[in-house]
Parts: C-alpha cells; sequence; structure tokens
C-alpha cells in the first residue's frame, strides 16, 4: 500500500485499484487490509460493511456481491465511499448510508455478510469527539463499538450467514470469542498480524454451519 497527495484527496492503493482518501476519513491501514484479504464473498450475496470508510471493503466485495449496504456514522467517510464506488464502477450495487452502526438499517433487513473493521483503540474521554477519532477510538477498554455492534448483529444475519470482525488484542479477543458464542454463533480467529505492541486479528462468526 501507498498514498500519494492530491487535492482534495489523497490516494491508497490496494490489488492495483486506487482509493481517494478525504480529509477526516481514516486511511486504509494493516487492519483494512488483512480484512480486504480474509473476508470472501460468494457470487450474489448480500453484503453489509459496518463503518465503510472510504469505501474499500464495500468495492471489492461489490465484485461479486448482488448488494452492498455500506454505513458510516461520519459524513465525510459516507461521501468518499460514494465516490470511490463510483470511480470503480459499482455504484448500482453498492448503496452507501449515513448512522451510527444498525441505526441507518431498515427495519427486517439482513445479509449474508457482515464486514466490520471496528474503533477498537483503547481511548481517553473526547478522543471519539472527531470525526476522525471515531474511526479508532474504542473508550477505556477499546470495546465501547465492539460490544454494541455484538448486542445487534446476529439479527440482521440471514441463517448460514458470517460475520467478519477485526480488532486488535489490546480490546480483548477472547471476549469478543465468548460473547459471539454466547448469541449462538460459532467464532474462530482466521488471521492474525503481528505489530510492534499488538496483534491485528480477523474473527469469523457463523450462523450456522460453516460453509
Amino acid at each position: 500500500m501507498g498514498s500519494t497527495a492530491s487535492s482534495p484527496f489523497k490516494k491508497t492503493f490496494f490489488g492495483g485499484r486506487a482509493f481517494h482518501i478525504s480529509e477526516g476519513v481514516y486511511e486504509p491501514a494493516e487492519d483494512t487490509l488483512l480484512l480486504a484479504r480474509n473476508m470472501p464473498v460468494r457470487d450474489g450475496e448480500a453484503v453489509l460493511d459496518m463503518g465503510t470508510g472510504c469505501g474499500i471493503l464495500a468495492v471489492l466485495a461489490a465484485e461479486r456481491a448482488g448488494e452492498v449496504v455500506a454505513v458510516d456514522v461520519n459524513p465525510h467517510a459516507a461521501r468518499c465511499a460514494r465516490v470511490n464506488a463510483g470511480l470503480h464502477g459499482v455504484a448500482e450495487r453498492v448503496e452507501v448510508l449515513r448512522g451510527d452502526l444498525f441505526e441507518a438499517l431498515r427495519e427486517g433487513e439482513q445479509f449474508d455478510v457482515i464486514v466490520f473493521n471496528a474503533p477498537y483503540l483503547p481511548s481517553e474521554p473526547g478522543e471519539e469527539e472527531a470525526w476522525i477519532g471515531r474511526a479508532w477510538a474504542g473508550g477505556p477498554t477499546g470495546r465501547g463499538v465492539i460490544d454494541r455492534f455484538l448486542t445487534r448483529a446476529p439479527r440482521y444475519l440471514r441463517k448460514g450467514g458470517r460475520i467478519y470482525l477485526a480488532q486488535s488484542t489490546l480490546s480483548n479477543v477472547e471476549e469478543t470469542l465468548r460473547k459471539l458464542r454466547g448469541l449462538g454463533l460459532r467464532a474462530a480467529v482466521v488471521a492474525e498480524e503481528k505489530l510492534d505492541f499488538e496483534s491485528i486479528v480477523v474473527i469469523r462468526a457463523d450462523h450456522g454451519p460453516r460453509g
């Protein structure tokens, strides 16, 4: 991955594709790219990309998905995701919504795949007040947004569907696995990347037998 400056966007590259990153939007890093490599999508599936940021995961999913709903609380991210969907020719399959987690979704809406690069870093009060801060600030334990996501995610997952969640070992991976299993999902770490002071993992949770 690399980036070059251009106004009003920066550019980041993945898999030979260029993605525009506007000011106030999280720039894809190790967590995004680990998730991108470990979130297989089948032809025609319905995908929810929670916390879409610049929309890179939504665009990648849309190459095979029948439909993708991309959600972000950050208005700058929502606009950026629409730009990138258009640039990559998948705008007709990517619906971008602004909202806090599941609040933007229609009642009863369900998906085959839910992808979430969660805000997972322990943070001090006020660090989430800036739009960019909301992309990574997870409160005192790093679990504030993760736990809100976990309580509601299963009801939006179709039978046989799966969740791909990226988080850090700084925010208690075992607690996430325990909670997912307590919700009746089969959960396991399927990818890990070690960094200097933490590891980033991708957790897969299945609603029913793994396919």
